[in-house]
């Protein structure tokens, strides 16, 4: 869906391989252009991560270990935006196999959680880190919270003004034209039929994105799981 900036980190020539390791995921993740990749990207930056750690001793760790706590509540809001969007999505369909086609509440649900993915955004505006960190594992946070708004960016319905999130995340937002167009295909359909227009493969289109919103949370829940392994391995370092 786009690519990522992430900050060039100067290593000495004989860099440690585990170090390495690290620094080609995050050049792997800023050359990825899909959500999904990005998300099984995280996974492997992750796994690199905690190989890096185990050379590693206490010092200089309390600010990544203090991010290590955001990222998760980062991760479990968006969880949760994703699980509410899919639950919203399967009672429309409801609605509409019962050709009752009753889109009041997914109108109302949807300006909640568009509100909850404002906010959210917002939080990670203010957890951007200082630009003179440049550590290899703030960049690994960085990194994260990049994915992070791409998803979230994403799921809300396209804005005219620019990204909130303005060094974090995307230099060139190079949409995605299959998952972008099943998101406008999702809000123009709702459009039509809050104008009481019959729409034809309702069903298909609400199909698709609710398929594309479980493959998000499912990638979401393991990059969840890499993060708390990542949090406890820190505590044991400290």
């Amino acid at each position: 869906m786009a690519s990522f900036h992430v900050r060039s980190i100067s290593l000495p020539k004989n860099s440690h391989p585990l170090t390495l390791a690290v620094e080609e995921q995050l050049c792997q993740l800023k050359a990825s252009s899909s959500i999904c990749q990005n998300l099984s990207g995280l996974q492997k930056l992750y796994e690199c991560v905690e190989d890096f750690l185990s050379t590693q001793d206490g010092k200089c760790l309390d600010t990544v270990l203090d991010g290590s706590i955001m990222l998760l509540d980062v991760c479990s809001i968006i969880k949760d935006v994703l699980s509410q969007m899919r639950q919203s999505v399967q009672e429309l369909q409801s609605s509409i196999r019962r050709r009752s086609n009753e889109v009041s509440e997914y109108m109302i649900s949807s300006k909640k959680i568009t509100k909850l993915i404002r906010k959210c955004l917002a939080n990670l505006k203010n957890n951007k880190k200082d630009d003179t960190e440049s550590s290899l594992l703030a960049e690994v946070e960085a990194t994260t919270l990049a994915v992070f708004e791409s998803i979230l960016s994403f799921v809300s319905v396209p804005k005219q003004n620019k990204s909130l999130i303005s060094k974090l995340t995307i230099t060139k937002r190079v949409a995605h034209t299959e998952e972008t167009s099943e998101v406008m295909k999702v809000e123009n359909m709702v459009k039509a039929l809050t104008k009481g227009i019959e729409v034809n493969n309702a069903q298909k289109t609400l199909g698709a994105f609710e398929m594309t919103l479980q493959d998000l949370e499912d990638g979401l829940e393991t990059v969840f799981r890499c993060l708390i392994k990542h949090r406890v391995s820190l505590l044991n370092i400290n």
